[in-house]
């Protein structure tokens, strides 16, 4: 059957359970280097342990960007103009949306994310920090276009992508995600999007593998998810975070880890992994001015402005629609 989640349909079957989910979590779990794709992460547990990872001393990235947000209101406002809807994917608690909303003068704020309850909290509490401001909450899976509310099919739009997010995917999934938000924003649209930066490794494996383990826990929270709504029964506890820098691909990966030789079945299915074998559940890549460019030139976006923040830690990036052209 299919739920309605604002203007979305979500595909469930007669028990309940997100197709998408289970495709993703069984396809990814029978490759010969399991992997499962981390939008899955942010179910409403998943999504508050991030919130709570934006606070540790070691997450850096979420004081840069936060950082530029609160110095650069004046440059966004003459980059960006008013009235234009704002159209936030993955909106989580939306923590950040409220400077950038104060510095340009919006018409309507529309925040998308997959995770309902946290989604309607967030909006509800924004909603009322800016009460002259129409706030459209849609429950939808961003990475397939969306069809906005109504309300504000007419306005200009700019999307804001906001904490890296872009770098959980490899390049071929960013690059449909851009053309996706293109598809979704409609000509003539802007997108604000935040890219952290290459750096010293170490200072990024202390980013996400702190020394409290919330991310451990956010990491492991996926295996939970798994048991809870697909009948798993993975052994949790023989499962180990672990967090890693790829220098070939710069990135962090994230990884679940048996300690231990273990079988478990999921939906039906069983399941094996032998000691040391992973999970792979995110990716991080890190980029730099060049590829920062060359991705969202190939996802249908024109680079227009950048701003950094003091130390140069992470970017916030303003691109257009970029017109389609048939040559040079």
């Amino acid at each position: 059957m299919a739920t309605e989640r604002g203007l979305e349909l979500v595909d469930k079957d007669e028990d309940g359970v997100d197709r998408a989910f289970r495709a993703d979590v069984l396809e990814g779990l029978r490759q010969a280097h399991k992997a499962v794709p981390a939008r899955w992460l942010y179910d409403d547990a998943g999504s508050q342990l991030f919130e709570d990872i934006t606070q540790i001393p070691e997450y850096y990235p979420t004081r840069a960007e936060t950082e530029i947000l609160e110095a650069r209101g004046k440059a966004f406002a003459k980059a960006i103009g008013p009235g234009r809807a704002v159209v936030e994917f993955g909106s989580g608690s939306s923590v950040k949306t409220p400077l950038l909303l104060r510095a340009i003068d919006p018409a309507a704020y529309v925040p998308l994310d997959i995770a309902g309850d946290f989604l309607r909290a967030a909006a509800a509490d924004l909603a009322q920090k800016f009460p002259g401001l129409p706030v459209h909450p849609v429950e939808a899976d961003f990475m397939r276009k969306v069809d906005l509310p109504p309300e504000v099919a007419q306005m200009p739009k700019l999307g804001f992508f906001p904490g890296s997010t872009i770098g959980n995917m490899v390049p071929r999934t960013a690059v449909d995600l851009l053309r996706t938000m293109r598809a979704t924003l409609g000509e003539g649209s802007m997108l604000l999007i935040g890219m952290d930066l290459v750096k010293d490794h170490e200072v990024l494996v202390a980013a996400y593998d702190d020394a409290g383990g919330v991310t451990a826990e956010f990491n492991l929270n996926l295996a939970r998810r798994i048991n809870r709504e697909l009948g798993g029964t993975i052994p949790v506890d023989e499962l180990r975070h672990d967090a890693r820098w790829n220098d070939d691909f710069a990135r962090i990966e994230m990884h679940l880890e048996a300690q231990r030789d273990i079988a478990f079945e999921v939906a039906g299915e069983r399941f094996e992994m032998a000691a040391g074998e992973t999970i792979h559940t995110e990716n991080s890549h890190k980029f730099g001015r060049r590829s920062s460019n060359t991705l969202l030139l190939a996802g249908g976006w024109t680079p227009v402005k950048r701003w950094l923040d003091c130390e140069k830690r992470f970017s916030l990036i303003l691109a257009e629609a970029t017109i389609p052209r048939t040559a040079p």
